[in-house]
């Protein structure tokens, strides 16, 4: 069973940085896509950035790309997201998430970011 476990959120004023981990256990191959989805109050969750454990892809969302990076380790088991650049509206609960080709959709039970000055 993949388990997942994120660290790192906090208050940040605007135009700020903060770093994201998420350290997974449980992998038994490489066969998924590992990254960051978020929620806002009162709002759906949306994708952050994921990236893809066998071919080092990433996606990000519309509203991150250029703010955002998310990288790994060699082992492909835990996932950064930098963010920087911070903005009001970028204040969420922040997720780690696994989707593994054959066994689905995993999560974290989240880390909140608060942005505001």
């Amino acid at each position: 069973q993949i388990q997942l476990v994120e660290s790192g959120g906090g208050l940040v004023q605007p135009g700020g940085s903060l770093t994201l981990s998420c350290v997974g256990s449980g992998f038994t191959d490489r066969r998924y896509a590992m990254g960051w989805y978020r929620q806002a109050p009162g709002k759906e969750r949306e994708l952050v950035a994921l990236a893809s454990a066998v071919s080092g892809s990433t996606r990000y969302g519309d509203s991150v790309r250029d703010r955002f990076t998310i990288s790994s380790d060699n082992a492909k088991t835990t996932v950064y997201l930098q963010m920087n650049s911070l903005k009001p509206e970028d204040t969420a609960v922040y997720y780690c998430n696994v989707v593994h080709l054959d066994t689905g959709d995993y999560w974290g039970k989240g880390t909140l970011v608060i942005v505001s000055s």
